[in-house]
This record gives C-alpha cells, structure tokens and sequence, in this order.
C-alpha cells in the first residue's frame, strides 16, 4: 500500500480482499479510496463492450467502480465508492454484472416513522446551517446526510469557515446540534449520518434508507418521514464532457480526485493533465499539486484563461482523446484548440499530446434536483451557470446552496441559514435572522462556459453514458431515427437506466440531443427524476416484513388453548386459525368427521373472533349501510341482526356478513376474515371520495372481541347453564336478534346467527376475557371444539358460500340463489344498476350448485372442471364451470360438492363430468340444489 500523504488521515488499518488478491487499507476509507491508494487502477469492466473501467467519482455519482461484495454476504451491483471498508471484506469487480446470493441472507433489516417540523436533507455548509439555525427556533429537525461524515465537499477543500477548518466547523456545528437536543435542550434535533433520502412524495413525505455500520444489529434502516417543511441542501455533481476515450481508468472528474488527496490522503495518479470549463478545476489542480501530483497542463476551454497558481493553462484548448497503456488506463492525453481542425481526428495544428496518468475532467456543474423534481418542482434552464436549476414546486420546500445554483462557499452558507430560517418560521417557530461566515475564498477568474462535447468525426467513444455505454454516436443513432424527445431517446439508447439513475449522463444526454436536434436545452429539458434516487435493496424496503415476517401473523386470545389442545392451524387472512384437533391416532379426515358430528347431534364451539368487526356510527350510518348493502339496513330494528352483500359497482359480489344495530346511530358490521381491511378500505373509499357530506366514523374493533360460536341441538342448553339470567327460548331469544347479558360471569354481547344451520348463538366479550370464556364453555364437558375444516364443511351442507371460494369476481347474488338478498325498494345501492345489464340476466351465466359423485366415497379435488360428456372431444373441451367446494360428510354419509356451473339451477339432476387428469375416465356427478342438508331449515330454531 502506498503511503497516505496526509498527515491528518489517521485510522486502523484494514485488511481486505479484491479479485483474489489481499490489500490494506485504513478504517474511514471506502473500497474505492483504499483500491487506488494500493494503485488498483482497473476496477470493473463495461457490461456491453468489456472496456475496462476505473474509479470516475467520489461518491454516489460513480458510474463506473460496480462491484460484488462477496463477504459477509453477498451483494452484487455496489459502487466502490460509497462501500465503506471493513476488516475482513472480501469484494471483485464486476464483469458486467453481478451474482444474486445463493442463500438466505442472515442480516436484519427494520423501518421507523418519524414526523418533524423541518427536514434538512444534506448536511453540507448550506444544510448544516440550515439545521442550525431551525433548531435554535425551537422546531422538530432532522438532518438527514447520506455519508459517514457530515459537512459535504468541506472535509474535501482547504477552506475554512469563521477561522477554522471546514471539517471542524462541520464538527462544531453538529456538537452544537446535539446541544440544543440534549438534556434541558430547546429543540428535537435528530442528525441521521449515512442516510440517503432516495424518494419524496406528496404532502411532504420522504423515504431514507440509512445504511448501518458493520456489526451493527440492523445492517439496513428505511425512515419514513413526514416533514411540515423540507430544505434541500442536496449539493450538485461535477459534470463530465463527452470526447474520444473519456472512459479509461485514470480520467476522473476533478473534485473527486481531490477529495481522495483531502479527505483520504489517496493519489489517483502521477502525473496529471486537467481539462476544465470553469473555475472548480483550478482548486482541485492546486490541491493536487500539493499533495505532489505533477499537473502537466490545464487545458480549459474558455479563451482568455489566464496563468494561476504557476500552472501551464493551455486557454482555448480541448482534450480530444486519450490513449491507454499495457493496464488499458491512461497513458497519455491529446490536446487541441478549440474549434480547430486540431478538435478532430483529422489532427492538425496546435495539437499536441502529453504524457499523463490521470486526466482530471470538470465540465461545471449539475444541481441534484431529483428530490425537488420528484417533490413536483419544476427546473428552469440557467444560462449562464449552464444548468438546471429549481424553480416553483408545489410542496412546502426550499432548496439551498449549490442545489439550487449558489456555487461558492459564502454563498451555500448564508443561503442555507436563510432557508434554514424560512422554514421554520412557515413550521410556526420564530427563527433568527440570517446570519453572516467568515469565509476566505479565491477571486472568481472568469464565468463557467458550457462544453458539453469536444467536435470530432468519429463519436464512437465519446461517452455519454459510462455504465449503459451510451455514445454521443449512440445518441445521433437516435435522433436520426426521428426521436426530438429526450424521453424517447433515454428509452432508445438506455441512457440515464443504469444504477446511477443518470446523475452524470442525464443533463449531458439532453446536451447532445439538443445539439443534434438544433433546439436549445433549455427548450428541450431533462428526463424525469424517479425515485429512488439511489439504489435500495428489496430487502431494505421489506423490512422485516420477510422470510417468517413476511406476513403478520396475528393470533386470538385464545391461541395459547388452541396449541396446549392440539390444534392444527390454518393461514386465514393472516391469522392462525385451528384448522381442526385431531386426538390420538385420528388423521384429518377421521377428526374432521367426529366434529361434525358433534355439532348436528350435540354441541360444539369455534373460535370465531377473527370475523372482520366495523363500528359504524352517526346520524348517516344507516344511510351508508343502505348504499354499501344490496339489501335495507335502515328498517333494521335496534336489537336485531341482518344478513348483507356488498357488491361492486359491476355488481358482482365482494363481500357477505352481518348488520348488528346497536342505536339508532350505531352498527356493528361483521365481514369474512380475510376481507376485513378491505371492507373497511371499500367504506372508508366512498365516504372520503363520493359521499363526504355523509356524517358517519367506520373504526376496526376487529381485535376488541374474542368471538365464540356455539352451535348444535345442544347449545341452548350450554347457554343457559353458563347465562341463568338470559332468557334463550325461542320466543324471547329469536333468531337474527342480539342480547346483553353475563355469560360465565362476563359481560358479554350474544347474537343468535347460524353459520352450520344449526340452532347456534355467537358469544362476544371483551377480548382479555375471551380465554375465561372459552374455558368456562369447555368446563361444560358436553362442547366438542371444533375448527375451520369443519366450519367448511357445515355451511358448505347447506349452500352457505364462502366469499373468495365459491366466488371468483364474476358471480352476482343472483347467481348465488340470493336474490332475496337484493332490494327491490331501494332507489340506488352500488352495483344496482349492473343488474339491468342483459349480461347479468343471461340464462346461462354460471349458478352455485351442489354436486354428488357417482361414486359416494370419492372426493372431487377442488378446482376441477366440468363437462358435458365422459368422452372428451379433441381441445379446445369446452368447460361448464368448475368445483368450488368439495368435502366428506357424516351427515350425508359421502362425499359432496360445491360447484359453479354454466346455466346450473336447470341442469339440476343432470350428469356432468369431472376429467381429473389422472389418465382414467371422466368422473360421473349429478347436478342438485346447492342446500344439500336440511333445505327446510327446520334445525335452526332447535
């Protein structure tokens, strides 16, 4: 490793490895620093063309230095200049691209919300000042920075501020900051280090993903934030200019090789020749120099450039190509004046090649607007900074410092305090008034000029776009196929797709088009910024909320008895619901069956408290209901209970359940399990978007109510013993009617419904006692536990559908053999009007039927199809419909099913067919009435 050449670069050294072979580096350094402080010059090669590809930035601008870290995990698609290093990492380069892991990745990953009164994003001079001066106000602040360390490109320059070096006032000001937040503190400061805001959205909402240090116990964090005023202090990325070989290792742009010399103590090269369009390039050719870079020319395109800092300025001139060594990196670099002959590859007077390993590159510089452009800021072209800049957005943000085209040091700072104090005082905080820095900084030579490619006859290697090797010739290709939008050209060429999301490419693509197409850029515009504004793993943004979290799982109160009692469980709309309990030596079938018995001859109890549970209230809760309903809910009487289907506005049906009536203002809604959210979601939708002037408040009370269901001949009896003092005969408790009463000594709300057929009641208390209650049910010593499997099984006998089984989105009540369920007294309801399409009424839409085997003990798989005839025609077969629901049962001694079937209401007592792919015949079943059991209904009232 070659030595660091600043003395105030300490750290541990590190030893890591890259394409097999060992190095070392210092603790603080990135993959890229401590690659060319080893002379690591070739990183990576190109995708497409394999053209070696060194270090081109110094952060996440760089397009080039892609990488695979290989250990502790894989990554693939890293740059090499933001991957921090670590003892013991073990990374290559890319041959194009990348290798995803091969196993499970080990790494937590998590997510946090947080609100504030102001968000600075950036923590460069301009942010930094920002943040300082919102919090003395008294505001909620984060300073979101996307490094390791704050302070921008100060810890880069030898500038100082109020007497001091950048890097320390940087450090006094986030000292001061925690200040102001510590004990006895005026203010809620919060400073996020390594923390990228990659996306801002409507209403000021912005998402970050911090990147933890190794080791720590997360190795990724998403913020989501939600800021009353944003200051974007995002800075701005050098520019590249297009010309013949800007690609080699060892062309770099000029800041960056500076802030390797400052901040890392790394020399990217020997010997160097800088090529410059404004005055940036001089700074970093000095610093350089004394570091002990030989700068062997400064070719700058503006003519009357003069001599500085004892630099040979070659005024007037252009890089025109370079040319690679044995490594492939350069060699040597090709100057010219500009406008010549010499600016071609003709050659001519004037030119003149000089030997060179690093050739550094500032084209001027491009504002990071991608937040403001994301947040529905519009840009205006500035002619003379040659940039775009921010202009009106339609959020509550101000943008700051060199984001918004304030290039010098004074000037980022006295902006940033500036926009630090106007959001705070539109955040409703009295902010100080703007302030003024100390600040030395070099006399301005002469305006920026805007180059954006150096003249040449062949454009094969004037690169636009380093990572998608995009060409200046590429570009022409595109334009001469008639494309004048940017848009289309980026889409044409992939120009601005690649990892880096166009930070270096994308305002230099809109150059050459605008150059090729002889518009002016600013007429012409930029592509448009998305987010995320830097790559973000899948991981990251699932947070937790993968492998076993993937789904929450949600569990009842009375789970702990479900498991200490053998259940086995079932996945239900995220919930563990006991499948069935099977006792020693009983496979599913044989458990399944001893439940069901004991609900039609005895009594048994299921765990019912996942059922989706709204609380609708106000004075226009009825007439919501009545909207949402296919059937009336308003004459509902207080006490009573009602069935109801929701439909679409196709008028197909989305979801079934009950209608309690609390008050005259009140409901209690109950919805199937795994729709649940969505019902709240398709009420919440209609009041917010159609019906706003209704008065009505829909809340989820879901999770408030342990749910337990007592069905069979027997539950009357049970119910009695545990409620004495509730009257459950016929005449007093009848069906669809709710009382409140103590069960078990609980306050408890009992509702008589039926979902098996069976006299039945659903007991209701508060969800800490749901456990008591089940227990005191059990204690009984006559209630048989049974689960879903045989819930299915029950309601399936008597043609009770199951939303989302027995219905796919293209079923209607009518289909269903519901049409009692829709009113014909109702002026309007959603979905009513689909019901006067002739495609609803066709005679030979699919009915719900039932179906019975030919042979009694086969079981018809769910989801096969049927047909007309046993012997199959060649395919195309035309299909009749399909099972829906098919089990065993010990009331009707054999199998049944349940099925949607073409025109099924006239073909019951027809044969139809079910082709089961198992190479046999067609299986025979007979077409009947989907209520196979007890179609009288006579068991429901006991």
């Amino acid at each position: 490793m070659t030595s660091r050449r600043r003395d105030g670069h300490r750290g541990e050294t590190l030893r890591f490895r890259f394409d097999g072979r060992d190095y070392e580096g210092l603790r603080g350094d990135t993959l890229a620093a401590a690659l060319l402080a080893n002379g690591v010059r070739t990183v990576a090669t190109s995708p497409g063309l394999g053209r070696p590809r060194g270090v081109y930035a110094a952060w996440t601008e760089e397009p080039n230095a892609i990488v695979q870290v290989e250990h502790p995990f894989p990554e693939p698609m890293l740059q090499a200049t933001t991957v921090e290093l670590y003892d013991g990492l073990v990374a290559r380069g890319l041959p194009g691209r990348g290798v995803l892991a091969d196993r499970p990745d080990p790494a937590r990953y998590d997510a946090v919300h947080a609100h504030c009164d102001v968000l600075v994003v950036g923590a460069g001079p301009a942010g930094l000042a920002a943040a300082s001066v919102a919090a003395a106000s008294g505001a909620r602040v984060i300073l979101a920075d996307d490094r390791p360390v704050a302070g921008g490109s100060l810890p880069d320059t030898a500038e100082t501020v109020d007497g001091v070096s950048g890097a320390v006032w940087a450090s006094s000001v986030l000292a001061g900051l925690a200040g102001l937040a510590g004990p006895g503190g005026p203010a809620d400061v919060r400073v996020l280090h390594r923390t990228t805001v990659f996306g801002h959205y409507d209403d000021n909402y912005l998402v970050a993903v911090e990147r933890r240090e190794e080791g720590a116990a997360s190795r990724e964090r998403i913020w989501r934030i939600r800021a009353r005023r944003v200051v974007l202090a995002t800075g701005a990325h050098e520019r590249p200019i297009a010309f013949a070989g800007n690609d080699l290792p060892g062309v770099m742009l000029a800041g960056a090789a500076r802030a390797y010399a400052n901040r890392y103590g790394v020399l990217a090269g020997r010997r160097a020749v800088v090529f410059t369009t404004n005055d940036a390039a001089y700074d970093a050719a000095r610093d350089l120099a004394a570091a002990g870079v030989e700068i062997a020319a400064v070719a700058d395109v503006r003519r009357g450039a003069p001599a500085r800092d004892g630099l040979e300025v070659l005024a007037g001139h252009v890089v025109t190509g370079t040319a690679g060594g044995s490594d492939g990196s350069v060699a040597s670099v090709t100057v010219a004046p500009a406008g010549s002959s010499a600016g071609s590859s003709a050659g001519g007077s004037g030119r003149r090649e000089i030997e060179a390993d690093l050739l550094l590159v500032s084209g001027g510089w491009n504002p990071v607007a991608h937040l403001f452009s994301q947040s529905g800021g519009e840009l205006r072209y500035d002619e003379a900074l040659s940039a775009f800049l921010p202009g009106k957005s339609r959020q509550a943000v101000e943008v700051a410092g060199a984001a918004r085209g304030v290039f010098t040091l004074a000037g980022c700072l006295e902006d940033g305090a500036a926009a630090g104090a106007r959001a705070a005082e539109a955040a409703g905080f009295p902010a100080a008034a703007g302030r003024r820095f100390d600040v030395a900084e070099p006399e301005p030579m002469l305006p920026p000029e805007a180059l954006w490619l150096v003249p040449a006859d062949d454009y094969t290697t004037h690169f636009v776009d380093l990572q998608r090797e995009v060409t200046v010739a590429g570009v022409l290709r595109a334009t001469g196929a008639g494309l004048r939008s940017v848009e289309h050209v980026k889409r044409y060429t992939t120009a601005g797709t690649a990892h880096d999301q166009g930070k270096l490419s994308g305002v230099l693509t809109s150059a050459v088009v605008a150059h090729a197409t002889g518009v002016e850029i600013g007429d012409l515009g930029t592509t448009t910024f998305r987010a995320p504004y830097v790559p973000v793993s899948f991981a990251a943004l699932a947070g937790r909320d993968r492998g076993a979290l993937h789904d929450p799982v949600r569990v009842t109160s009375l789970h702990g008895w479900h498991v200490a009692n053998g259940a086995l469980f079932e996945n239900v709309g995220q919930w563990k619901r006991p499948w069935y309990y099977p006792r020693d030596g009983e496979d599913m079938e044989t458990a399944v069956l001893r439940e069901c018995r004991a609900v039609r001859e005895g009594a048994g109890a299921l765990d019912a408290s996942t059922l989706g549970k709204i609380d609708v209230r106000g004075p226009d809760a009825a007439e919501l209901l009545d909207r949402l309903y296919t059937n009336m809910m308003s004459t509902l009487k207080v006490g009573s209970i009602r069935y109801g289907v929701m439909c679409r506005a196709d008028g197909m049906v989305f979801d079934d359940g009950t209608v309690i009536r609390l008050a005259e203002d009140r409901f209690l809604v109950t919805t199937t399990t795994g729709n649940a959210a969505p019902v709240l979601d398709w009420m919440e939708e209609w009041l917010q978007t159609e019906w706003p002037s209704l008065r009505v408040y829909c809340t989820s009370v879901t999770e408030h109510w342990a749910t337990v269901a007592l069905a069979g001949p027997g539950s009357r009896a049970v119910l009695a013993g545990l409620a004495p003092g509730l009257a459950v005969d016929n005449a007093s408790f009848p069906f669809m009617t709710w009382r409140d009463a103590e069960v078990a000594g609980l306050a408890a709300r009992v509702c008589r419904i039926s979902f098996s057929g069976e006299l039945a009641y659903e007991i209701n208390v508060n969800a800490w006692d749901g456990l008591t209650l089940w227990e005191a049910v059990q204690a009984t010593g006559v209630v048989t536990p049974y689960g879903t499997e045989t819930m299915h099984v029950l309601r399936a006998e008597k043609g009770y559908p199951i939303i989302g089984q027995d219905t796919d989105g293209t079923v209607t009540p009518a289909d269903l053999g519901m049409d009692w369920v829709v009113s014909k007294k109702k002026a309007d309801f959603v979905g009513k009007r689909s019901f006067s399409r002739p495609d609803t009424a066709r005679p030979d839409r699919k009915h719900l039927v039932g179906l019975l085997p030919e042979d009694p003990s086969l079981l018809l798989p769910e989801g096969a199809h049927l047909v007309a005839d046993a012997g199959l025609p060649e395919p195309p077969v035309p299909v009749l419909g399909h099972v829906t629901s098919s089990y065993r049962s010990a009331a009707l001694g054999r199998t049944f099913a349940l099925a949607l079937v073409r025109g099924g209401r006239d073909r019951v007592g027809d044969r139809l067919y079910a082709p089961l792919g198992d190479g046999g015949d067609p299986v025979p079943v007979t077409v009947t009435h989907h209520v196979l059991y007890d179609p009288e209904g006579a068991r429901r009232d006991g």
